[in-house]
This record gives structure tokens, sequence and C-alpha cells, in this order.
């Protein structure tokens, strides 16, 4: 027999588990459905865990900067407690019990289990069948996906989930994939000992940001002793004696370790979109403004196709919360989403790229100005590498892209997205008004820059 409430969330995700609690405090009776654990890839495998090894590894690198700067310094690298501390204060060693009863202390409804769409407005989650009065709001996420190489299948390769999970740096380590995964794991595990090849089928880093980022993570990279291939073709993958090798057509690889970072994707077949009249085939799910997908269907997170990212799912959360309630607010509007990458140095970008906006078809200009040639750089002095881009649409007169890649470059960015998303005029940001001596008073420079 179907059990009714007024919202079944599939996926309890950030945006899901936040969805769902604020329309049970509104009133609404709401089941929230999770197959694995409440709170979603970011606090036990992504975001969270992660930032954890990378701030321990940021840590080894400042005290080898010591040397030359302010004294001697010995470092021993030693992983116990970045695992340590990922178990017991990140991921409670991967317990979820704690983000549960907060979600049902709101009011919700927790059916463990994977959630399927069987009709409009039904889901089916194992033997029970939740119809919705009002809908239901889809948050189901991304897994990561492995290419389809020779002899990768069936071997105990990482994903991020398990490299979150590792117990010890490995002594070398095959990074298969030059995203932000793939770069960010690299230099954590490389800081801790590892030694670290990435092997990146397109011809760069990084490849979703300014050309000028990858350069620099690919200095930096040969700087730190890892090694980067680029233009790869990866033609099998082999794993024998606890080692695994990749063919590269012409040479191999090996290492202890291998963790693929190639990508996300939703399983949309599996959710059954196809009962509303979707195309599971698909990648993402389309949404309006709103976060609508359909007739009584709402859409948030990764599998919208606007950015997996932890705020983006908050962000439309909120908006299909007040869709869902009858209320008004603003539509989304995504021409400043902020991205960063968590290197040394952070890579911290909003909007488009340089490439994108004259894909656009609009005129553009860009403005530069290193990193290490500002006050602030020059007084860091070691570790100061980077810079700033802006990229103007000069029909307009405003900014639509920047880059800010530095120590705190994803501090940096925040006034950057505020004059993409605010559109301010660049005559405006000509004349603010920069602390000096911060990283952020390269703006300044990077603006005179677009006059150049």
């Amino acid at each position: 027999m179907a059990e009714e409430v007024d919202v079944v969330v599939i996926g309890l995700g950030p945006g899901g588990e936040d969805a769902a609690g604020r329309l049970a405090q509104a009133g609404l009776s709401v089941a929230g459905v999770e197959s694995r654990l409440v709170g979603g890839e970011c606090p036990y495998y992504a975001c969270v865990p992660t930032k954890m090894m990378v701030r321990a590894a940021d840590l080894l690198a400042d005290g080898r900067r010591v040397p030359g700067m302010a004294g001697e310094a010995t470092v021993r690298a030693d992983w116990a407690p970045v695992a340590g501390r990922i178990r017991d204060e990140a991921t409670d060693d991967w317990n979820d019990q704690v983000a549960a009863d907060r979600l049902t202390g709101k009011g919700v409804t927790l059916v463990r289990g994977r959630g399927r769409i069987t009709a409009p407005r039904e889901v089916t989650v194992g033997d029970r069948v939740l119809r919705a009065r009002r809908g239901i709001l889809v948050n189901i996420g991304t897994d990561p996906v492995a290419p389809p190489i020779d002899g990768l299948a069936g071997t105990p390769y990482w994903t991020n989930r398990e490299a979150v999970r590792a117990t010890e740096a490995p002594g070398s380590l095959l990074v298969l994939g030059g995203g932000v995964v793939g770069v960010e794991m690299a230099q954590a595990f490389s800081r801790f000992g590892s030694r670290v090849t990435v092997v990146e089928v397109a011809d760069r880093l990084l490849i979703q940001d300014e050309p000028e980022s990858s350069q620099l993570i690919a200095r930096v990279f040969e700087k730190e002793g890892i090694t980067v291939r680029t233009g790869a073709k990866v033609a099998a993958v082999r794993h024998e004696n606890d080692a695994f090798t990749l063919d590269l057509g012409g040479e191999s690889v090996t290492a202890d370790r291998l963790l693929v970072a190639t990508g996300r994707r939703s399983d949309l077949g599996g959710l059954g979109v196809a009962a509303v009249g979707l195309d599971e085939s698909a990648r993402t799910i389309p949404v309006d403004g709103r976060m609508r997908a359909g007739d009584g269907l709402w859409a948030i997170g990764d599998v919208t196709g606007k950015g997996q990212f932890t705020h983006m799912s908050m962000y439309q959360a909120a908006i299909a919360v007040r869709d869902i309630l009858g209320e008004d607010g603003q539509d989304a509007e995504y021409r400043a989403v902020p991205r960063v990458t968590f290197t040394d140095p952070e890579i911290g970008a909003v909007g488009l790229t340089e490439a994108q906006a004259r894909e656009q078809g609009l005129s553009v200009r860009t403005g530069y100005v290193p990193l290490n040639e500002s006050a602030r750089g020059w007084i860091h002095k070691t570790g100061n590498e980077g810079f700033i881009k802006l990229v103007e649409d000069t029909g307009r007169g405003v900014l639509v892209g920047a880059t800010a890649a530095g120590p705190s470059g994803g501090e940096i960015i925040g006034a950057l997205v505020v004059a993409v998303h605010g559109q301010v005029p660049t005559a405006a940001l000509r004349g603010m008004i920069y602390a000096y001596p911060t990283f952020h008073r390269a703006i300044e420079t990077a603006i005179a820059d677009l006059d150049a």
C-alpha cells in the first residue's frame, strides 16, 4: 500500500538534505531517500576530507620553506594524523548517524535504499511505494566514472572514495586524470612522500581553466618532483605483483597504486526518469530557472549539469524550496559561478574563461599580473607563484570572468565573484581603494592592464 507524503527528496547530499529539512520545517510531510550516507559525497569522500589532506600537505610545504626565510626546520611527513582526522573528525568512521538524526529531528522521514521513479509523483524504494502530492525533488549527485581501458575493470584501483580512506601514503601513485580531483590528490600524496605521475589524455592539466592556470600547476609540479604526462594515450592497464602498470603505447609507467579521476556521471537510467518522460541516456536533467524539470518534478545539484559543486547544490536547493512552497524569489543565475582548485597555489576562478568569452562572440580584452610582482607577493617570497587574470566584455564594460591563482587564490576570487555577479562596471573597479599590502591589491594592477 502506497505511503502518501507531500514531497519525496531522492538523494540527501548537501542540497537534498538542506531542502528536505527546510520543507519539513515549513510544515510539509517529507520523505528523504538515500542509498548511501546522509550528507552525500562532500562530507565523507570529497570536499571535507580532501581539504584535510590538502591542509596537512600544505603545512609540510610551509615547513620546507622555512630555510632562508625564518631559520631552519626539519620536516618528517606522517600520514597517520591525516587518516585519523578524516576518520574521527570528518566522517565519524563513515557513519552518518549524526546527519541522519539532524534530518529526522527536523521532521523528515528517512528512507534507506535506492529510490526509483516509477510513475509521475511516485518513488519506489525496495518494497515501499511513496506517493508525493506536490512532487519529487531529485538530488542524486554523481558517481566516479572509469574509462573503458583494457584491463582496468576488476582491478583494485582507487577513486576519490578509496583515496580518502587510505591509512598510509603509497610509495608510488599513478593518477589517471588531470582535473581538479587528480591534481589536488597528486600534490597532497606527493608531499607525503609518494612518487607521483599524473597521466592526462588532454594536452594540458585543468582543461576547464585558463591555459595560464594549467601552465602554472605544471611548473609547480615539475619543481616538486611530480611527473606529468599530457596528451597521453592509455592503451591498457595491468595489475600484477601488487603494482599497476599503464601502457601508454610504446612506453609504460608503474606504481603501487592507481587513482582514477576521469570524471563523474549521474545514473539517470537507475533513477527511472523514463517514467516521467525524460531521456534516461542523457548526462543531465534540464531544469528551468526555478529548478523545475517537469510537472511535479524538480532537480538540483550535479544532475542539472550546472557545476559539480556543493555550493551549487545548496544554491539550487534554496530556489527549489521556494518554488515548492509557492514563494517568490529570483530565478537561478549562473554568470558568476565560482570554483576553486585547492592545489598550492590555489586556483580560484569565476565566470567565463577568455576562450569561452570569445566563443560566445563577445568583444574581449584581458588584464594580467603575475602575483610575485605585487607588493604582497614580493613580501611573501617563497611559495608566491600565481597571477590574476581578468576577462572583460568591452561592449558592456564589465568583467565576465576572472582567475586568481596563488596563495589564498580561493579567497582573492571572492572580490571578483562580486564584480562578475553584480556586473560592476570596470570603470567603478578602477576607482576602488584596494588595501595595501594584500594579495587582492593585485586586482588593481590587473584592471590597469586592461587598458595597456
